[in-house]
């Protein structure tokens, strides 16, 4: 089973990508989702209240991945060792989660899938990759996707400035998609390269 890794900027369209990739058929592995579901693990859920208290805690009892945000992307020297901290404690689990699925997949006959992770680089993830894809959108059409999500400009810095720099990561890619123009244009490139791939 071929994976497909998405890199590039915050805001810059890699769910986007992966839905269209999946919309032709690939699998989809998304860390997101897989980092909901280690939140609530109870190994995980104890270190982080033993680590930083009800502060990052809901109502619910539950991880409030708004609140924790706010501790990971404080500013340093708080903000990049509570960062390191929680990719430590939750990394690993992900990883073990997206490589169950996987296999999962795998097991079921799909040919391909994508990986959508926020961190696939700095997570190590893309040595998993048979294929990395550059999602290229300039930093006012990213800024601007950020704020309708209800982010302020600072949180959209804080969090691009955690991430490997965009030089980096296109270097490290196969291909570029641009994500700059409108959704039509975007799935039109994902679909040439799907059958360019003939997967």
């Amino acid at each position: 089973m071929e994976v497909i890794g998405l890199l590039g900027g915050v805001a810059s369209g890699k769910s986007l990508v992966a839905c269209h990739f999946a919309q032709l058929g690939a699998g989809l592995l998304d860390a997101d989702r897989a980092a909901h579901e280690v939140l609530r693990l109870p190994q995980v859920v104890a270190a982080a209240d033993a680590r930083w208290g009800p502060r990052v805690f809901a109502a619910d009892g539950h991880v409030d991945r708004r609140r924790l945000a706010e501790v990971v992307f404080a500013e340093p020297p708080e903000g990049p060792r509570e960062r390191k901290y929680l990719e430590q404690l939750t990394h690993p689990e992900v990883g073990r989660l997206l490589a169950g699925q996987a296999a999962a997949m795998a097991a079921a006959g799909t040919k391909a899938v994508v990986l959508d992770a926020p961190l696939l680089l700095e997570a190590g993830w893309t040595t998993l990759c048979d294929r990395l894809v550059f999602i290229d959108a300039p930093l006012p059409t990213r800024l601007a996707r950020a704020l309708a999500r209800g982010w302020s400009a600072e949180q959209f810095s804080a969090r691009q400035g955690a991430q490997e720099s965009l030089d980096t990561k296109r270097r490290l890619s196969d291909v570029v998609i641009d994500n700059s123009g409108s959704e039509e244009q975007t799935r039109a490139q994902v679909q040439r390269l799907w059958q360019s791939w003939a997967v």
